[in-house]
């Protein structure tokens, strides 16, 4: 059997998340990483634009010799010790110049006539951004190496609470983009769900047709299935009608040669009627059959009491000419989804066996366990053995080698109890007889209709 493989939805729903757990943190990625370079591109073009001002700003005292800065840079910062923004001038191997702010520090150099970009590890661990490069003046017999550096502190909070809100974005965004797919898919497959009621109410036998007034896709498919009920249908009344025929097609030559096999020797006579009894039992035992094929999948709910009501008054009048005690008790309010005739022919046949069996008293009772119509029909007549009803309830068994009074009767109930997916037990009744138990499954119990 193959494992069931989840519903539609939750099938949808899962495809739906995976996408937007793929897609929207690919997008957040790329988005995060624009803005990072971004904002480091617009804080290095900063940077550049400063280290130029302090190139320009860079001099040598004619009469000293020593370098000197004729501009501030525009900034105080550079004026507060480790605040994070520094610079420095530096000619060989000896300090010429620093900003206030790098107090008794130093920056790192790295000799290169072309403009060089690092991040640094400044004074107390600060990370900076240092864009350097050296140069000669004229008249100064040493190359000139000129450092910038400045805090990576509010760059690095900017992207971080750019990508907070990015984030916090995408999350909502995430959340937004499954609920409407969510509520799509759940308008997209009313129709499945629909149409999943207009079945449930074939099989419990409150329609018989599919409602094709469904999206195009599905109407198609109803219009089909309709169509394959209605010879469903067409099929089992014409045998059913078909085994009506022909039961009554020999039901005439077999009384015929019952009475013929009167006229017999004993002997002939005794083995003719056995053969025709076997005949009787097997025309009946097959009606039965096709009068059960298909009536549990399509039968409507019937009342209990109101379908027995028939059978157990005529038996009840059989049972007072024998001088035998009939008592009945069905539980109100019982119904089943079970073709009548079935259910008739089920008790009427237990009930038909008990009496002819039974010395003064027959006890039926009709039950609901559970989730479960249960059965249970006794008598005090001279019952069976255990080995006797394990050997009349074994497929295979030919009719005339069942014990008297548990043949014919037993083998249709169990036959019409298994087509319906119940089950059939035999014990020893408290009255000293037989006991019967049948057990009906929950799905074919329904509420009983209104009056």
């Amino acid at each position: 059997m193959t494992p069931p493989r989840g519903s539609l939805t939750r099938r949808l729903l899962l495809a739906s998340l995976v996408l937007v757990l793929v897609i929207l943190p690919l997008v957040g990625g790329g988005l995060s990483y624009s803005f990072r370079e971004s904002a480091s591109a617009s804080f290095d073009e900063r940077l550049s634009s400063m280290h130029r001002v302090l190139l320009a700003a860079l001099d040598r005292d004619p009469q000293s010799g020593a370098l000197v800065v004729n501009d501030s840079l525009g900034d105080a910062r550079f004026d507060q010790v480790f605040s994070g923004w520094y610079w420095q001038i530096s000619d060989g191997e000896r300090l010429s110049r620093g900003s206030r702010s790098l107090w008794d520090q130093r920056l790192p150099i790295t000799a290169s006539p072309d403009t060089v970009w690092r991040t640094i590890e400044g004074p107390r661990g600060q990370r900076l951004r240092l864009v350097e490069r050296s140069l000669r003046l004229s008249g100064h017999p040493h190359p000139v190496h000129v450092s910038l550096a400045v805090s990576r502190q509010e760059l690095d909070a900017e992207v971080a609470r750019f990508e907070w809100l990015l984030w916090l974005s995408l999350l909502g965004l995430g959340v937004l983009l499954l609920t409407g797919l969510a509520l799509q898919i759940r308008w997209g497959l009313a129709p499945l769900r629909s149409l999943h009621a207009d079945l449930a109410a074939v099989k419990g036998g409150q329609r018989e047709r599919l409602d094709t007034r469904l999206p195009t896709e599905l109407a198609e498919l109803a219009v089909t299935m309709n169509e394959v009920l209605d010879h469903d249908r067409r099929l089992i009344e014409r045998g059913r009608a078909t085994a009506g025929n022909l039961a009554h097609a020999l039901k005439t030559p077999v009384s015929v040669l019952m009475t013929q096999a009167e006229r017999l020797p004993e002997t002939e006579r005794a083995r003719m009627r056995q053969e025709l009894g076997r005949i009787d039992a097997a025309v009946r035992h097959h009606l039965a059959r096709a009068s059960a094929v298909g009536s549990a999948a399509l039968a409507a709910r019937v009342r209990l009491a109101r379908v027995l009501a028939p059978v157990l008054d005529g038996l009840s009048r059989l049972a007072t000419r024998r001088g035998i005690r009939l008592e009945t008790r069905v539980a109100d309010g019982l119904a089943l989804r079970i073709d009548p005739n079935d259910l008739q022919e089920l008790t009427g046949n237990l009930l038909e066996n008990a009496i002819d069996w039974a010395r003064t008293r027959v006890e039926l009772d009709l039950w609901l366990e559970g989730d479960s119509a249960r059965l249970r029909l006794e008598d005090d007549g001279p019952g069976m053995s255990a080995q006797e009803r394990e050997a009349v309830l074994k497929r295979g068994v030919r009719l005339d080698e069942r014990r008297p009074g548990s043949g014919l009767g037993l083998s249709i109930v169990e036959e019409l109890v298994s087509l319906y997916g119940g089950t059939m037990t035999l014990d020893r009744a408290a009255l000293g007889g037989l006991r019967v138990s049948v057990t009906l499954p929950g799905g074919l119990l329904e509420k009983a209709p209104a009056e």
